[in-house]
């Protein structure tokens, strides 16, 4: 647990582990302070974008969109390497994630698994999305990984921390899968070696995937849409979301927990590319549809 850094030493800390940095307008004094505290600081948290093009993928992490305002992120890690730094402060990258995560972090502890999402982790963490489509097919170019060490390496160079400071968006808040496409052990294992010590090679347990229960998510389907306001009646919409965002057919901003119109719809296009048609694809989950998702995308299903 520290005091972050100043904007000004955050940018020179990069610079002196090697990154290069692009500042973007006015990112020093862009962030959410507004909404809540910065800091203290425990960690660093990697994601990937679901984005592609690298300006397009600075210009949503800066301006955020409708329903998550900017910036998104600290700074943006682009394919070839560059880390664009696009707001300091509170940023909305974290979310709500597990109480066991952050303490274990904060003790540079074996992470638990993560079944919670009560508390506020865009107070406690610097964070960097990565442009990748997170579909597990799209590369990782070596230059962007090794920017994704440095800058985890510079920060915890600067607070004294080790590589267990640094975790995945996966590790964090159940229902999600960033970074997709290496595990965040193996860059632990970089981190590490680029901080000078041994790696810290007790393996953490075995992650706990979340479970989805057909019922209630068929009730919840067949019944948000038609709610007023948006209420989340059932907490296993939310891996379901975070699938179907990673599956490029709901944007993230109606990724809330609540199975509604936009779910339904990004729901009944999942059904349509497994080759249902008719009412066979009316955006109401059956149990090989939603076996098949969680199977691709990481949680269990229960009747």
């Amino acid at each position: 647990m520290a005091a972050p850094m100043t904007a000004a030493q955050f940018a020179a800390k990069l610079r002196a582990e090697g990154v290069t940095v692009v500042e973007v307008d006015e990112w020093e004094t862009h962030n959410r302070n507004q909404m809540g505290p910065w800091g203290p600081v425990n960690g660093v948290m990697i994601h990937h974008t679901v984005t592609k093009g690298s300006a397009n993928t600075v210009k949503i992490c800066t301006d955020g969109y409708s329903g998550l305002p900017g910036p998104l992120c600290h700074g943006v890690i682009t394919k070839d390497g560059r880390v664009h730094l696009v707001g300091y402060g509170r940023a909305n990258h974290a979310g709500l994630g597990d109480p066991d995560v952050l303490r274990a972090v904060a003790d540079e502890a074996a992470l638990p698994g993560d079944n919670e999402a009560t508390v506020d982790g865009n107070r406690h963490f610097y964070g960097f999305e990565c442009e990748n489509l997170g579909d597990g097919n799209d590369p990782w170019p070596e230059a962007q990984l090794k920017a994704i060490e440095q800058v985890s390496a510079a920060i915890c160079r600067h607070h004294g921390w080790s590589e267990r400071s640094v975790i995945g968006h996966l590790e964090w808040q159940p229902g999600k899968v960033d970074p997709r496409g290496f595990t965040m052990a193996w860059m632990r294992e970089k981190i590490a070696k680029r901080l000078g010590v041994k790696p810290q090679t007790t393996l953490p347990p075995k992650p706990v995937k979340p479970s989805v229960s057909l019922k209630k998510l068929r009730d919840a389907a067949e019944t948000n849409p038609r709610a007023k306001g948006t209420p989340v009646t059932y907490p296993g919409v939310k891996p379901v979301e975070a699938a179907l965002v990673n599956a490029g057919l709901l944007e993230r901003v109606y990724s809330d927990g609540h199975f509604g119109s936009a779910t339904l719809d990004a729901y009944a296009r999942w059904q349509r590319r497994l080759g249902y048609s008719g009412t066979a694809a009316d955006g109401v989950p059956g149990m090989t549809s939603l076996k098949k998702l969680g199977a691709k995308y990481g949680f269990d299903v229960v009747a």
